[in-house]
């Protein structure tokens, strides 16, 4: 049986991943100096302004307009015009602490308090998580968000390295993928449209996303001459950025995750320090449902851990293999509960999540970079 899937991806320059790469830098800035900060920092961007608001708890010394002017300067944002400036927006800066209420979750856990051998901080708050693996690519990852990403990122090569010196930070990608029996076979179609400078001709710009992108980075094997390219497909789009479109931390859950070939527990990654189980759990989701394919336990594998604030070990595990499993569901559950720590802290410790590592996971996907810690293979 045939069918069709597809994901879409954004560039760095997409307001809703401008506002998480503030975020998360405001969450470096923080951990950089004191590993135990507790940041929930999110950011808004409109015209010509940012807001950034949430709570934060730290010893750390900060000029938090000033992160926030760099993180706009790297991604390259410079003509108000266009999109925004790094140099003349507005930045307003509203931050709290952290609620007691959440602390008090977090700094000992129910097990504590009713005096079990668990001695651990408890989750910061309730909700569900989803890892997710599979034998599609080198990197374990589902081909559609894999390749998405690519041409995503591939776009802000060709700009910062001036191989397309009129391409703008702004843009979105999509790939479509055609399966046959549960196995990707060809690219039926891909959509990528890209912010540019005014004096480009259209023809120019699609030839060139095409040869000098999409074809740098999607393999030959998987194009052909059925293939659908829709480059820019309304013509002009030299208006971007936060000008376009406003922009607000945490709203591109699908493009951080699985492109939407997973299940989503709803909670956004960006600006989040660890002791939030909606950032460091998932993370540990996909290490575990990584490593279950990489050890040839399961083709495919999804997990789902759940938590209640103030308890530190999940309230549940599901593991679901799709029929590709090797052993039964049950003993990989059983896998889980007797090798890993899944309290906060035990996360944590073994991922190593309170060093300044969140800026690089801001774009093109929090998996699939093999220089992450949750993306290292053991042996089970």
């Amino acid at each position: 049986m045939k069918k069709l899937f597809t994901s879409e991806s954004v560039t760095e320059g997409h307001p809703d991943k401008l506002c998480d790469y503030i975020s998360d830098s405001v969450l470096d800035a923080c951990l950089a100096q004191d590993k135990n900060s507790r940041v929930a920092c999110e950011t808004v961007a409109g015209k010509g302004e940012i807001v950034i608001t949430g709570e934060i708890t730290t010893n750390a010394e900060l000029n938090i307009e000033q992160i926030a002017r760099n993180a706009i300067k790297e991604i390259g944002y410079d003509n108000e015009n266009l999109d925004i400036d790094y140099r003349t927006c507005r930045i307003h800066v509203s931050i709290s602490k952290q609620s007691q209420d959440i602390a008090l979750g977090i700094d000992k856990s129910l097990e504590q308090k009713l005096g079990e051998e668990v001695f651990s901080e408890g989750a910061g708050d309730q909700g569900i998580m989803f890892g997710f693996a599979c034998d599609e690519t080198e990197d374990y990852m589902p081909l559609p968000i894999y390749l998405a990403h690519k041409i995503a990122k591939r776009l802000a090569t060709v700009r910062k390295e001036r191989i397309l010196d009129y391409l703008r930070p702004d843009g979105k990608t999509q790939v479509t993928i055609e399966y046959e029996d549960n196995r990707p076979i060809r690219v039926d179609t891909i959509v990528v449209s890209t912010q540019h400078k005014e004096d480009v001709e259209l023809d120019k710009l699609r030839q060139d996303i095409i040869n000098k992108v999409i074809k740098e980075v999607v393999p030959s094997v998987l194009l052909d001459d059925k293939t659908k390219y829709y480059i820019n497909p309304t013509g002009r789009f030299v208006i971007g950025g936060p000008l376009g479109d406003s922009g607000l931390t945490g709203r591109k859950i699908i493009v951080d995750t699985y492109g939407g070939y997973s299940r989503h527990g709803g909670g956004a990654f960006s600006g989040k320090d660890p002791t939030k189980v909606d950032r460091s759990a998932a993370y540990m989701a996909r290490f575990i449902a990584k490593n279950i394919v990489a050890n040839n336990l399961a083709r495919k594998c999804e997990i789902q851990f759940s938590y209640a604030i103030g308890v530190a070990k999940p309230v549940s595990i599901y593991v679901d293999t799709f029929g590709t499993g090797k052993i039964p569901e049950e003993e990989i559950v059983k896998l889980i509960y007797d090798k890993f720590d899944l309290t906060p802290r035990g996360i944590i410790e073994y991922l190593k999540l309170q060093n300044p590592i969140y800026k690089k996971t801001t774009n093109y996907g929090h998996f699939g970079k093999k220089d992450l810690t949750w993306e290292k293979i053991i042996e089970l």
